[in-house]
């Protein structure tokens, strides 16, 4: 909410709380990092935020369905601060792969009751091609844990 109210477009609608669109990826690339670290998010990270705008925008990345999703990752994994938990999670919500799994993650590791992440894939091998599936389901089980 905060980075949509510094560097989203302003638009008037008749309720309070919607005052501004979702920033698009061009208007992003071309943010300083500053404002963004105004908003709360790390230096390093608002660095990687603009840096893969920028990346889709004249770099000729495409985040879409459908694509090759191997070249992606590796795409992904060449921008500063983008590791594999975080070309995971974009492959999973950009690319909609279902086999996306970004075994790293906390709350997987949480659900599972596993901290090796050797061991996570192993025994998300089996789960394979609807990794990202399990991921929600991962998730969604902390939530009734509460």
């Amino acid at each position: 909410g905060r980075v949509c109210q510094a560097i989203g477009e302003p638009f008037e609608t008749p309720f309070a709380g919607l005052t501004h669109l979702s920033p698009t990826a061009e208007r992003v690339a071309n943010a300083d990092a500053s404002e963004l670290v105004a908003c709360g998010i790390l230096r390093s990270r608002a660095l990687s935020i603009v840096e893969l705008a920028r990346a889709v925008c004249v770099g000729g990345l495409e985040l879409r369905p459908g694509l090759d999703t191997k070249r992606i990752l590796g795409e992904l994994k060449r921008l500063p601060g983008v590791g594999e938990w975080t070309a995971q999670y974009i492959a999973m919500r950009a690319l909609g792969w279902p086999d996306a799994f970004p075994h790293t993650d906390l709350g997987i590791r949480r659900a599972m009751g596993e901290n090796d992440p050797r061991r996570i894939l192993e025994v998300a091998e089996s789960w394979r091609p609807w990794r990202a599936y399990a991921t929600m389901h991962l998730w969604r089980s902390l939530e009734a844990t509460k």
